[in-house]
């Protein structure tokens, strides 16, 4: 599925893969995060995502113009679990915003790992 927007020149449709990239790339990047998994984890090992399996490790919803996201990741042990968690939600919602205009209505973390 992917989002559609009207603007002033006309529509503007963004595939969900592109937004998948975004995201995972943002997550990805934040402090204490080691990398994305599956989010249908079905045992105690887990194998860490390279960018073209994001969307196995990212939930997209559609809420009208918002998107309600899902993201599976895997942090360093020693970090404070709860502010890598924001950090993610705050690094999604502003790299949505500033590089395809979409606002975001939540982002929804989930650790379902800690690797040393």
């Amino acid at each position: 599925m992917a989002l559609s927007m009207k603007t002033n020149n006309g529509n503007l449709s963004i595939d969900d893969d592109v937004v998948v990239t975004v995201i995972g790339v943002a997550a990805t990047e934040s402090f204490g995060v080691v990398g994305m998994v599956s989010k249908t984890l079905t045992s105690t090992a887990f194998e860490i995502l390279n960018r073209q399996d994001f969307s196995k490790g990212i939930t997209i919803q559609h809420d009208g113009d918002m998107l309600i996201v899902d993201v599976h990741i895997v942090v360093s042990s020693g970090v404070k679990l709860t502010e890598v968690a924001k950090t993610v939600q705050k690094q999604v919602s502003y790299a949505l915003e500033k590089n395809l205009g979409i606002t975001m209505k939540k982002v929804n973390v989930y650790i379902d790992g800690v690797r040393s």
